[in-house]
């Protein structure tokens, strides 16, 4: 199916997600967080002191206090206790905060690189030609979305994008995390087309008024595919 830019209305802004949208699920899961997941104590011990990792720690402890008041018995031990996060697969701030840090060593030795798919470099081309401003919306952290964005096969495509949201808006499946965003972006959310590849996101994003299309990569949709518009590649939103 093909997404228009201009009906029913003109889209001013587009917003992505991440994770099987932009990326492919597999590079996230079988690179970034094996990596991080390698180089968290080590890092932990050499950066632990300083301002941007105390940042992490204090997030981390914070949350550690509260699982314990939940009952989790989360690990005492810090490099434990994010491994435990990482095994539940937690959408936790201190979690993706040290993440990013370790990632960015990572990339800046050129152990990482940045993945996208085919079709996204052309895509964020022809959109920024249109004068559409284009912005990212993930659960990583600012500082990850750049950093993946900066060191592509296609080049530094940070230059076509003109802002990052994380978690720090809000949940991705709160609608009113979307409205944040359109406040930020002083842009009517009927002119804000929001793609992603999770559908209680687009929920969410459609609640607040947003217009959105359902990014499937794989080769079978959600159940639920059938209430979106559906694309396979970023060449079908024109």
């Amino acid at each position: 199916m093909t997404v228009s830019l201009t009906s029913p209305s003109v889209t001013r802004a587009i917003v992505l997600d991440i994770e099987g949208t932009t990326t492919p699920v597999e590079f996230v899961y079988q690179v970034l967080f094996p990596f991080a997941r390698t180089h968290a104590a080590a890092y932990l011990r050499r950066e632990g002191a300083s301002a941007a990792c105390r940042t992490a720690v204090d997030q981390l402890r914070a949350e550690q206090r509260s699982d314990r008041a939940k009952g989790l018995d989360p690990p005492n031990h810090l490099p434990e206790y994010v491994t435990w996060l990482i095994d539940r697969d937690r959408k936790s701030s201190g979690l993706k905060t040290l993440q990013g840090l370790i990632w960015q060593e990572g990339f800046r030795s050129g152990e990482l690189r940045g993945l996208v798919y085919p079709d996204v470099p052309p895509a964020l081309n022809r959109w920024r030609a249109r004068g559409i401003d284009i912005y990212i919306y993930s659960s990583g952290s600012v500082l990850a979305q750049q950093l993946l964005f900066r060191s592509t096969d296609a080049g530094d495509l940070t230059k076509l994008l003109a802002g990052y949201f994380d978690t720090a808006v809000g949940p991705k499946a709160s609608s009113e995390s979307y409205r944040v965003i359109a406040e930020r972006l002083q842009t009517v959310p009927q002119e804000i087309l929001f793609v992603s590849d999770v559908t209680a996101e687009l929920d969410a994003a459609r609640e607040a008024g947003f217009r959105v299309a359902l990014c499937v990569r794989a080769a079978s949709a959600p159940s639920d595919h059938a209430r979106y518009p559906v694309i396979c590649s970023f060449d079908e939103v024109e």
